[in-house]
């Protein structure tokens, strides 16, 4: 089974190594990094030169934002299974591919996700969240439930009939393609109860209060398009967030 782990980066040259060597060090033998550059001015170029994935495939050339990166290294992959690696983030363990690539031995499900554990920017040893997702169900949508994106890896052929992601989001793309996935396109997810990734804090997400608004009300436009509530939902998604902070870490 080979895993097509995408990464969109522009100027990530200060987190980008950790990102590739969490993925070179993957024991999991059949994996393509395709990697879609913004035209970094850093040292991003650099770091993969050094440091890239044997099997890597890059492009650096302006994009529109992040969506329409991830489109465009989508587009480029040759995988049977498709994941997303961001510059701020890394795999969490040397067999988190392999154990993808063992769960979609079975045909009844479409794609697998795991749990996700938010780190101190400066010191990735220091757990700030940790998000437990727990098994899917379709009900859990309404109350603002959705998996955790980085840890997500579907099969090709959910892009190939569901779409790529929306590029009129800017912030809430991830979950807007996460619930057209599930709703429309009615794919079947299996869990991996362990932590996946780690994601250093300090997203585009949640940057500045107008990027949390304007996250809020990308949100807002994803559960009304998809039919899976109203403000409600909205409310659930973010309070959901609170427990992350006192959840139990393994």
């Amino acid at each position: 089974m080979k895993i097509s782990v995408v990464t969109a980066v522009m100027n990530g040259g200060d987190t980008l190594e950790t990102a590739v060597q969490s993925l070179r060090a993957q024991t999991h033998p059949d994996i393509e990094h395709v990697v879609q550059d913004g035209g970094s001015t850093d040292g991003t170029l650099a770091c993969l030169a050094r440091y890239g994935h044997p099997q890597m495939a890059l492009i650096s050339a302006p994009d529109t934002g992040i969506y329409d990166a991830i489109n465009a290294g989508i587009s480029r992959t040759t995988g049977d299974v498709i994941g997303l690696l961001h510059a701020d983030d890394y795999l969490a363990g040397d067999d988190i591919l392999a154990q993808v690539a063992a769960a979609l031995e079975n045909p009844r499900i479409d794609g697998v996700y795991g749990d996700l554990q938010y780190v101190a920017r400066a010191d990735s040893t220091k757990v700030i969240r940790h998000w437990r997702a727990g098994p899917y169900a379709q009900h859990r949508l309404r109350r603002g439930w959705m998996p955790p994106h980085p840890t997500l890896y579907l099969r090709r052929a959910v892009f190939e009939q569901a779409g790529l992601y929306d590029t009129s989001y800017r912030i809430s793309g991830d979950y807007d393609g996460m619930l057209r996935f599930l709703t429309q396109g009615h794919v079947r997810l299996g869990y991996i109860p362990q932590v996946m990734v780690r994601m250093r804090i300090g997203g585009a997400s949640n940057r500045t209060f107008a990027q949390i608004l304007r996250k809020n009300r990308e949100d807002y436009r994803a559960i009304r398009t998809h039919g899976v509530g109203g403000i409600a939902t909205l409310l659930a998604k973010n309070l959901s967030k609170v427990t992350q902070f006192t959840t139990k870490r393994p």
